[in-house]
């Protein structure tokens, strides 16, 4: 028997008014425009406005993600892949190309990098974060998206690339920045520049002119080195309990920063450097030399993460090691 419900869903339109029906107890009345009615699932739809060119992605329960189609055609599902038991899920447009799949790979390992770099800051409780080689500022924006408040003390030597993160600064109180590069020893040197972010106070090795065309070109400029150990009372002043961390990424002269901190390295609860399996540098350490200068000091790895790939064989060429000290975390 037909209920009364249905016999006014049949009667509505002969007055103007458009019905949508979503099933027994439910529909969706208007008077313009058109209205299409997408499945959900769990018992749930959505109601979207003209032909409603969406797909829906389950989630997991109780949770969709709805894309809008193009013109050209329906909404496309996506694909999700779940990280473990987090809870979280990766959103993926389309299949990874075994021609994306290392720029897939690095995209990913930056992001976990970061990630994991926040956590840590908080865990370790770190308000001052030193960031050396600090190109235009890309690493200090990184640390306040993700949420970090505390002080950034940034160091970058090339004067057209101090310019820039000046100016990325410049509204950030907590944020100070010095127009000089660290090192092992005070000096006025010349450093490699016009390659990039990969300006370097070292020539680039065989491997390096082979990789970067970069390399083949560029000019030189004279900056001053400064020592770390000198540079920590002021970097820190105004800091309450100061829990430094220490961020090196310069190229292949990161140990020589390392060097320069003395015996005040100890003050840092955590450190991060860019360590080279292959070495783009003449005379940069490799990465075994490296990670056991730092282990020495105290400081155990936390996370190794791919910074660039060997396109031919898939080798990394640097990893982003994160390394605090474990005395540390409870503190």
């Amino acid at each position: 028997m037909e209920t009364f419900y249905r016999r006014l869903l049949k009667v509505l339109p002969r007055i103007g008014v458009k019905v949508l029906d979503l099933g027994p107890g439910a529909a969706v009345v208007f008077r313009r425009g058109d209205r299409t009615s997408v499945p959900v699932g769990g018992g749930a739809d959505l109601v979207t406005r003209g032909k409603g060119r969406y797909a829906v992605t389950p989630l997991g329960e109780d949770a969709w993600m709805v894309a809008r189609g193009t013109s050209k055609g329906a909404g496309r599902e996506m694909t999700t892949v779940p990280f473990g038991e987090t809870g979280a899920r990766l959103f993926l447009g389309e299949a990874v190309s075994a021609e994306r799949e290392r720029e897939f790979q690095l995209a990913a390992a930056h992001y976990l990098c970061t990630q994991h770099v926040a956590a840590l800051l908080e865990k370790y409780r770190v308000n001052c974060v030193f960031d050396v080689g600090a190109n235009a500022g890309q690493y200090g924006k990184g640390l306040r998206r993700f949420g970090y408040t505390g002080r950034i003390v940034s160091f970058e030597p090339v004067a057209d690339t101090f310019a820039r993160l000046s100016r990325a600064a410049e509204k950030d109180p907590d944020w100070h920045v010095y127009n000089f590069a660290l090192g092992r020893e005070e000096a006025v040197q010349s450093i490699h520049v016009d390659w990039k972010t990969m300006n370097s106070l070292l020539p680039p090795s065989e491997y390096g002119k082979e990789r970067y065309k970069r390399f083949a070109k560029g000019r030189m400029e004279e900056i001053e080195i400064r020592r770390l150990d000198d540079m920590m009372d002021k970097a820190l002043e105004g800091v309450a309990d100061p829990r430094p961390y220490l961020k090196m990424d310069t190229q292949g002269f990161d140990l020589e920063v390392f060097a320069g901190a003395g015996k005040r390295i100890s003050e840092f609860v955590g450190m991060q450097s860019e360590v080279a399996p292959l070495r783009l540098y003449e005379g940069s350490p490799g990465m075994a030399e490296a990670v056991a200068a730092y282990e020495e000091a105290g400081f155990g790895i936390t996370g190794m993460y791919p910074v660039t790939r060997e396109p031919s064989s898939g080798r990394v060429v640097e990893f982003d090691c994160v390394m605090m000290r474990a005395s540390e975390a409870g503190s």
